[in-house]
């Protein structure tokens, strides 16, 4: 027996597959999900979200919050902001995170200001990460 999982962002469906489990950071903590797993709602924080394929390669995606949800050995991922793999840009993401870093730098004392720098150079970090595997 698979979950199906579903990974959506506004723009389209990043993800539709039968899977044996699926890995994700919450605000709480990492979680993993398989077949017959108590019904969850959970808020997703900046982190990887891995879907263990029940054939071919595991999918990995960048996902910077949302929620996810499972009910009846179905999984599925909101996210205003998420991003394959397969589909980030090791170059580009390496020069965003060099923005971030540079921008935190200038925030002054603010702290609203200093939290969106530092989340900024964590999504930019795990873009990272990922992209060189």
């Amino acid at each position: 027996m698979t979950l199906h999982v579903e990974l959506v962002a506004p723009e389209k469906i990043l993800h539709s597959g039968e899977a044996d489990m699926v890995i994700a950071r919450t605000t709480d903590g990492e979680i993993a999900f398989m077949t017959g797993h108590a019904p969850f709602i959970g808020s997703l924080g900046i982190g990887a979200v891995t879907i263990r394929a029940s054939e071919g390669d595991d999918v990995v995606a960048a996902v910077h919050a949302g929620f996810v949800e499972v009910t009846d050995d179905r999984v599925t991922i909101l996210s205003d902001v998420a991003e394959l793999v397969d589909d980030i840009d090791a170059s580009r993401a390496q020069r965003a995170l060099e923005r971030a870093e540079e921008a935190r730098g200038g925030v002054g004392d603010d702290e609203e200001a200093q939290q969106q720098a530092d989340a900024a150079v964590r999504r930019a970090r795990l873009r990272v990460e990922l992209a060189e595997g």
